[in-house]
């Protein structure tokens, strides 16, 4: 008991979260109010990149850059300061998403301006053929 005790309170003081299908699709939509026909794409992202947790850290990419949080948010590119979306790469690994959502929006619209498509952006976007699969039975 003691030892699942440790394990808990090592989980919450890290600021992780592992997060539910449908609870990341109601929080896309209701509270970041990501467009309703995105949020089975968003949340098929989030599985495929960081399986919903909001702490993972990737292996290193061919260039050494590494992916940040739920959406695997890219250190060569959008974090740190003075990147694309100008925030620390490790603000991407807490339970808070405001800013990941805030990046991710960003990074949509500028890979939509230049290839029409921004889940284009995620190399795992090509898994997400079948995205409604990833939020049925959630009643959004």
């Amino acid at each position: 008991m003691l030892r699942v005790a440790l394990l808990l309170a090592l989980v919450c003081a890290g600021g992780a979260k592992i997060y539910q299908p449908c609870d990341l699709a109601r929080e896309l939509l209701y509270t970041y109010g990501l467009p309703r026909s995105q949020i089975a794409t968003w949340v098929c992202i989030a599985f495929a990149e960081s399986s919903y947790n909001t702490a993972a850290v990737g292996p290193p990419n061919s260039d050494g850059s590494r992916d940040h949080g739920l959406f695997q948010i890219n250190d060569s590119y959008w974090c740190y300061p003075g990147k694309g979306c100008a925030t620390s790469c490790s603000s991407f690994e807490d339970d808070n998403i405001a800013d990941d959502v805030a990046c991710v929006r960003k990074i949509y619209s500028q890979t939509a301006g230049y290839s029409g498509n921004g889940f284009t952006a995620w190399t795992t976007y090509s898994r997400c053929y079948s995205p409604d699969s990833y939020i049925a039975g959630c009643g959004i």
